[in-house]
């Protein structure tokens, strides 16, 4: 698993903000199941464009479909700075995730606000050995997830998520 230390760029100010944080990156799994997606698609749009252009119309009618080998190499590039932009901090009283890389977002999510904590992982997923943590808040429009997670480490935080979340929410 990639680490990254430090409070960097996106470190808030706080009570924790003279203790040393410690971001967590993503697995190197989601970058290379988002990557085989994008493969896979792209080699199908290349066989089916030169097949419907080349077919009827000639050999030389099927140089369209050369633009999606170009926006797989463009893609390939982008989901790479996307995955490095994947992280989270758990801190005393809440929870950050960092993510973008044009649109930078940091999403704060304080222990008490959370309703629910869910760990998801679909065929894909468990075929690259990873999950998703969905966090579910009181405000409906700030929902954070996490994908990319070791199943193990997904299971880990929503257990101790849920626990930080029941113990700050005995007061509301």
């Amino acid at each position: 698993m990639q680490q990254r230390t430090g409070g960097g760029p996106d470190a808030a100010d706080g009570p924790a903000a003279d203790a040393p944080e410690h971001w967590r990156g993503v697995e190197r799994g989601l970058l290379r199941m988002r990557r085989t997606v994008l493969l896979t698609t792209m080699g199908v749009l290349t066989l089916g464009t030169a097949a419907a252009l080349g077919l009827p119309l000639g050999p030389g009618w099927a140089l369209p479909a050369l633009v999606w080998p170009a926006t797989a190499a463009w893609g390939w590039f982008a989901l790479g700075r996307n995955w490095r932009s994947w992280r989270y901090v758990e801190r005393d009283d809440d929870l950050l995730i960092s993510r973008g890389v044009l649109w930078r977002e940091l999403t704060v999510v304080p222990y008490g606000r959370m309703q629910l904590v869910e760990v998801t992982s679909g065929p894909l997923e468990r075929r690259y050995g990873l999950a998703r943590l969905q966090l579910h808040t009181a405000a409906a429009t700030t929902d954070a997830a996490i994908p990319g997670l070791v199943p193990a480490e997904a299971e880990r935080l929503r257990d101790r998520l849920t626990e930080l979340g029941e113990a700050r929410s005995a007061g509301l």
